[in-house]
């Protein structure tokens, strides 16, 4: 008996002791520190460059594993996760996400890759933020969680597509206007080959480019480098007052130049004079991609260009045309929070940025006419919230009221119209599967607005959409939301211009 009492005593011991290593989340002693970083079984002191010090919460600033601790397992985020929805398996909910994350952190779970499929599976759509109470950060967790697991910031062609980002965008131009020039002339499957984007480090551009209808070959910078109006160096501040600068940011850049001219025209047309600010990549890809360092370094090189021609215009705004990365410039503050200086900095610039779907209600428009619809081909219209719109920004009702008012009763209402497209940047390339099946429930309710034309604000969504749509519902198209905006508001600059003549005359 005293020996089973002596075994016993000796077993809850250990466990005692097993529970208070648990506690301390780290098996590294010289970990065991005060330091911001929160070391554990997720990742050691060898990894900190990867991860983020501090999470700027809505409940203050929180290191990851008290931020994990804020979700209490409710269950609300599991009405809007897509991917629980589809499934209806806890492992690949936000909520279930939260609490892999965590038992990796105390390792509960000893081998993190068994928690590769919860974290990599996540679409960081941010749904569950909007849902939750505390407004969890799930997305941050699992990207944590993700460089811990399976840092891709190591490999040679992450390394080598960021240097050439930072410091070479023009050989980066060149080398993707390669690739495209090669699917244009009938040999997409030789760049891919060739290992053209594998060498840049972002090997989904092999299959985003095939998604792709007409690759161009003159890009965004191309067009906005010529335009004299737009060169901050030779404006001065005498001239008219300049109220914007537009921010380029790649997708609109390297896929969708169409996008960017629209965007200037608009704002051309509505907030007067502007500049181009020559702009480097947001840092949302280097950011995703455990970069952490690099993503500082592009956000650092974007805040001095603001603070630059801040210094010689006055005040103005930044204007970007794709929600993904208006919604990461703003969160610049984020990558900061351990360093005073910068994040001052990063937070007045981010408090400078704007997407070009929230600045609707500064666009003075009427409904264009029987006519001018007529003309237009207008038929019915629909919107998608891009979500890093919707969640990212909570920006949902200021492109629905301009588009109300140009189309009338052209404009309908889409079911479901915050449930994620499936693009969510290389998601669609990583996980086909599970993508098709959260784009299908998309396109489904579109055919059954029976739209014509759906508006987006992301480049991500507009490649998935027109995917979807092509492959199921081809009598439909999508189209991004400010060469919609262009288009009509031209055709309504025209029509006033005639009913003055017309009064005029008489």
């Amino acid at each position: 008996m005293k020996n089973n009492k002596e075994k016993n005593d000796l077993n809850s011991e250990t466990k005692k002791e097993e529970s208070a290593k648990i506690e301390t989340i780290s098996d590294f002693s010289e970990d065991k520190s005060d330091a911001l970083y929160d070391y554990n079984y997720l990742y050691s002191h060898k990894d900190i460059d990867c991860h983020l010090p501090l999470l700027i919460t809505d409940l203050g600033e929180k290191k990851l594993y008290d931020s994990l601790s804020q979700c209490n397992r409710c269950g609300y985020c599991e009405t809007v996760c897509p991917t629980y929805m589809l499934t209806g398996r806890e492992s690949i909910s936000a909520r279930g996400r939260n609490q892999i994350i965590k038992m990796a952190m105390t390792g509960k779970i000893k081998n993190k890759e068994d928690a590769q499929e919860s974290v990599f599976s996540c679409l960081l759509c941010g749904a569950c933020q909007s849902a939750c109470y505390a407004k969890v950060q799930t997305p941050e967790h699992v990207l944590e969680a993700r460089r811990g697991i399976k840092n891709y910031s190591d490999t040679f062609g992450v390394k080598f597509g960021m240097k050439i980002l930072l410091e070479k965008p023009e050989a980066l131009a060149l080398w993707i206007k390669l690739g495209f020039l090669m699917k244009k002339l009938g040999f997409a499957w030789l760049a891919g080959k060739l290992g053209i984007y594998a060498i840049l480090g972002m090997p989904a551009i092999k299959e985003a480019q095939e998604t792709i209808d007409n690759p161009p070959l003159k890009f965004l910078t191309d067009y906005l480098k010529k335009d004299s109006d737009l060169n901050p160096e030779t404006c001065t501040a005498k001239e008219e007052k300049i109220t914007w600068a537009y921010f380029a940011p790649c997708g609109p850049n390297y896929i969708y130049p169409k996008v960017g001219l629209s965007t200037i025209n608009i704002l051309k047309r509505f907030l007067g004079k502007g500049i181009f600010l020559d702009n480097f990549c947001c840092g949302l890809i280097a950011y995703n991609y455990g970069k952490l360092k690099d993503a500082k370094k592009f956000a650092k090189k974007n805040i001095l260009l603001f603070e630059k021609y801040k210094k010689k215009f006055g005040d103005f705004i930044i204007v970007g045309d794709c929600s993904s990365c208006v919604a990461f410039m703003k969160t610049y503050e984020q990558l900061f929070a351990d360093d005073e200086d910068w994040r001052l900095r990063a937070k007045n610039f981010g408090q400078n940025i704007k997407d070009i779907l929230e600045l609707a209600p500064k666009f003075e428009v009427k409904e264009l006419s029987g006519d001018a619809k007529e003309k237009l081909q207008l038929g019915r219209v629909t919107y998608h919230d891009s979500c890093r719109a919707c969640h990212g920004q909570n920006i949902r009702q200021e492109p629905r009221d301009i588009l109300k008012k140009l189309a009338g009763d052209k404009f309908v209402q889409l079911n479901e119209s915050d449930w994620c497209c499936g693009g969510a940047g290389a998601f669609a390339f990583t996980q086909k599967q599970l993508s098709k099946k959260i784009l299908l429930r998309k396109i489904k309710n579109i055919a059954c607005s029976r739209a014509e034309t759906v508006i987006a604000g992301a480049s991500s969504c507009l490649m998935q959409i027109n995917v979807g749509l092509k492959n199921h519902y081809p009598s439909a198209k999508v189209e991004h939301f400010s060469v919609f905006i262009d288009r009509l508001t031209s055709a309504t600059a025209r029509q006033n211009d005639r009913t003055t003549e017309n009064s005029n005359k008489n």
